[in-house]
């Protein structure tokens, strides 16, 4: 009878440490199959989605488009210059976000339309002209989508800022109030196609 028990309780003592290992297991190849944020292939889906735009919007420039990817941390290089006839990244470089976007957890970022929230807005915007405001030479922007309609009355603009480094950095860059905010040089860059363009340049801001 006592063997019997012993038997019992060695089969059980086996199956609990069978199960936890096995748990265990599950668990870490869960970990281990988590997917790896892609910034061409999130590109690429937004250039699809900008060119479907510009087909039913030809009042807007179809050969060259800004793209924001906010996924990327502020240090490191998420505005790209995107030719969109040699569909290739012509150039990039770093931008500051709103200072109402941070939410005290790394990579994780809100975005808000509401004037004063001091957050970025996600969207495509089109490019308007420019005036001499506190930063020097800035750009107009008006939302086209519900997320940044109010960007124009909040004054949210396209801007250069000394501030704003232009090598990538190990670490977050200074914010704006809600305005994509690039290196003085970096900026001269986009001036030069925003200027030369016929028509107006769609910029797109997406998380």
């Amino acid at each position: 009878m006592k063997n019997n028990i012993f038997i019992l309780l060695l089969i059980g003592i086996f199956g609990v440490s069978f199960a936890c290992r096995n748990n265990n297991e599950k668990t870490f190849k869960a970990v281990k199959a988590k997917p790896v944020y892609s910034y061409e292939e999130k590109l690429k889906s937004e250039i699809t989605e900008i060119r479907r735009f510009l087909g039913k919007s030809p009042k807007y420039n179809s050969d060259v488009a800004f793209f924001l990817d906010m996924k990327i941390e502020s240090g490191k290089n998420r505005f790209f210059i995107y030719d969109l006839k040699s569909n290739k990244i012509t150039n990039k470089g770093l931008v500051a976000h709103g200072s109402g976007s941070e939410t005290g957890i790394p990579g994780k970022l809100t975005f808000s339309n509401v004037k004063n929230s001091n957050c970025s807005s996600l969207g495509k915007y089109a490019i308007g002209g420019s005036y001499s405001g506190s930063f020097g030479k800035a750009y107009k922007l008006y939302g086209l989508e519900k997320t940044n309609s109010n960007a124009f009355d909040r004054n949210i603009v396209f801007h250069k800022y000394a501030d704003v480094p232009f090598d990538e950095q190990p670490y977050p860059i200074c914010n704006s109030l809600g305005c994509p905010m690039v290196n003085e040089k970096f900026f001269g860059v986009m001036e030069k196609l925003i200027d030369n363009s016929k028509k107006k340049i769609i910029l797109v801001i997406y998380y």
